[in-house]
């Protein structure tokens, strides 16, 4: 007869030390990517009721050119089009810090479908390291599309690396997977309101 004693703290020491591994191995593996979550060993319990469907009236005064909400806390981008027809929610990933985050209204000043990208002279003193200039392609940290906003420095994008989605890490812009990005591109345009709550 097995002692249940020492079974379950076997399983429990078994797991934990598998969940170190594994938040070790995942740490090493974004260490290479431009932006990065500083410590994603942390449990952060989040309300995942929050990511639900919103309706536009408490955030906007109305819906000319269509309207993005971005919520930082639940990790979420609501588009909302002119006419009321379309409503779509997206998962997204977040600036890394407090400071990094930007909140209040903005608008899509540009679109860029396969944009190249330069990192701020803030990311360059923190990051020596990095390149001067990524062209579009895989490599790219905004993906295939980027929606700039009046705010500069600031984007919507995609990223080649799906790991960030819903995680804090980006230096200030807003992520999205790249199919997701794509059609939200084609539907916003020049003149999009942005609020960032």
């Amino acid at each position: 007869m097995s002692d249940p004693i020492f079974s379950k703290f076997s399983r429990r020491g078994f797991l934990a030390g598998s969940a170190a591994l594994a938040g070790s191995s995942a740490l090493a593996q974004t260490a290479n990517t431009t932006e990065i979550e500083g410590d994603i060993s942390q449990t952060i319990r989040r309300n995942v009721s929050s990511f639900r469907q919103l309706d536009w009236r408490p955030y906007f005064s109305n819906l000319s050119n269509g309207a993005i909400l971005v919520d930082i806390q639940s990790r979420a981008l609501h588009y909302w089009s002119e006419d009321e027809s379309l409503y779509k929610l997206y998962p997204t990933s977040v600036p890394l810090t407090e400071d990094l985050t930007r909140l209040g209204r903005t608008e899509v000043v540009r679109k860029v479908e396969g944009p190249s990208w330069r990192p701020t002279p803030a990311m360059k003193e923190r990051n020596p390291e990095w390149p001067d200039y990524v062209g579009p392609g895989p490599d790219n940290p905004l993906g295939t599309h980027a929606l700039y906003l009046s705010w500069t420095y600031y984007r919507i994008h995609g990223t080649h690396d799906t790991r960030k989605i819903g995680r804090r890490s980006s230096n200030g812009c807003i992520g999205l997977f790249n199919e997701h990005i794509q059609e939200l591109f084609g539907y916003s345009k020049v003149g999009t309101q942005v609020l960032l709550i």
